[in-house]
């Protein structure tokens, strides 16, 4: 009797207890983000080099194959650099969120996230620092690329900054909240191709506004990206198409609105727990 008893005993003392990760899990969010990092950077070549060639591809063809006049007083290669940075910036963060989440929802390995003691304010900012991550390092990527063909500029450090992390999470988040929703890759591909390629080629990287018609014109102005851009060749060049604090306002609340709809969907299940 004594034996069994301490044998019980015994038993009970070798199952591991709950472990308190306290108000916030520092650890397990961590974990996440590093995850998503060391998932883009096992293939640099796909997620890194190739998005960086594309970015440089552009802007050699657009100098070299189009005679274009000089726009707001500087070349037209040196007008380009800025909108191809902050468009490999945002394409890349979408891209990377988007990816992740669908792949492993299709996979049915997204439990092995949801599983660990995670909130949705920490899977929200471990995916989508994790895609702010990939997007930064791309954009840094593709100007040290085309600091070879055009001059580098730098008039507003702070501009170039904001709008690429607001630019960069914004974009993160709307990856999240694509792939949540989405059952199958067709569903992701039609929001990248009707909705993401749309707004980012009618943002104003290849051009200033003033040269669209007033339809497209007007479009432009409702179109966040627009802003984003705008902002950030304000960082480089020190010219803009609009006021800069309206750019200020307008990217940093789409940001704050993006990672509100995020954490929201994320508390409720949406097409993950439900």
């Amino acid at each position: 009797m004594t034996e069994t008893t301490e044998t019980t005993e015994t038993r009970a003392f070798s199952i591991p207890l709950p472990r308190d990760v306290g108000a916030v899990n520092w650890l397990g969010m961590w974990e996440l983000y590093m995850k998503e990092v060391r998932r883009f950077g096992k293939v640099a070549t796909q997620t890194v080099g190739a998005p960086m060639v594309t970015t440089l591809l552009f802007l050699i063809i657009f100098t070299f194959a189009f005679d274009r006049p000089p726009v707001a007083g500087v070349p037209f290669n040196d007008f380009l650099v800025p909108g191809l940075i902050m468009m490999s910036i945002v394409q890349n963060a979408f891209a990377n969120t988007s990816s992740s989440i669908l792949v492993a929802k299709v996979q049915g390995n997204i439990v092995d996230v949801l599983m660990p003691p995670l909130s949705a304010v920490e899977l929200t900012v471990a995916w989508t620092m994790g895609a702010v991550s990939r997007g930064l390092i791309v954009g840094l990527s593709a100007a040290i690329a085309m600091s070879f063909f055009a001059d580098m500029h730098l008039h507003n450090a702070f501009f170039i900054i904001y709008h690429a992390l607001m630019g960069a999470i914004f974009m993160a988040c709307l990856g999240i909240i694509g792939a949540v929703w989405a059952d199958k890759f067709d569903h992701m591909a039609a929001v990248t191709n009707f909705v993401i390629t749309p707004l980012t080629f009618l943002s104003g990287t290849f051009y200033t506004i003033d040269r669209l018609p007033e339809g497209l014109r007007f479009i432009c102005n409702y179109n966040p990206f627009f802003y984003a851009i705008d902002g950030f060749r304000y960082g480089f060049l020190g010219q803009e198409s609009t006021q800069t604090y309206v750019g200020l306002a307008v990217t940093g609340l789409t940001a704050l609105t993006a990672l509100s709809v995020t954490y929201l969907m994320l508390k409720s299940g949406y097409k993950l727990k439900a």
